[in-house]
């Protein structure tokens, strides 16, 4: 029994020192040389924090344009999603109230052209991008509450819309808080 017992304690006790010793503070190490130093990337605004880089926020003035639904109300202590799946009835009921409250405030989409993501949360909850076209048909609402013209907004997001990476890995998207920011500037 000896022979067993004393080889198991051994590798238990290197496995604890390597995997929540070592390996946690290489971990630590690798995110300090990350932009951000492990701690997110902020992005300020005129000398001040307004956001970070890979987290939405919740934007919800006709000016503005809106992000994706959270399930976690933005809350990157939470990030999740909802767990309930395509049938579930509260999910479909919220989904819905989604559609009403975009629809209601723009005018001239039908419900068939919103695309998904405008009304679905993603799985973290805390999606800070769009794709060109989620945020391209919120284009008119934005022109006509800061009476601006359409063709200046929708140069301003093409000039945020980042492409796939290296030109081939995932789709184009636009960082919602960026632009948010870039049409303030842009309207003073």
């Amino acid at each position: 029994m000896k022979r067993y017992i004393f080889p198991a304690v051994r590798l238990t006790l290197v496995l604890i020192v390597v995997l929540a010793g070592l390996f946690p503070l290489f971990i630590a190490a690798v995110a300090k040389m990350a932009p951000g130093k492990g701690d997110g990337v902020t992005v300020m605004h005129k000398g001040k924090v307004v956001g970070y880089a890979n987290i939405g926020q919740k934007f919800t003035e006709d000016k503005y344009c809106w992000s994706r639904p959270s399930a976690v109300d933005y809350n990157a202590a939470g990030s999740a999603g909802s767990n309930k799946g395509p049938s579930n009835p509260d999910y479909l009921k919220t989904v819905q109230e989604r559609i009403d409250t975009f629809l209601a405030h723009n005018p001239g989409v039908n419900k068939e052209d919103i695309p998904a993501e405008l009304v679905t949360a993603s799985g973290s909850g805390l999606d800070p991008d769009l794709s060109p076209a989620a945020v391209e048909i919120q284009i008119p609402r934005i022109a006509k509450a800061r009476g601006m013209a359409p063709e200046r907004i929708k140069a301003l997001v093409k000039e945020h819309t980042k492409g796939p990476l290296l030109g081939l890995l995932g789709p184009s998207k636009v960082n919602v808080l960026q632009l948010n920011i870039a049409l303030d500037d842009m309207q003073q």
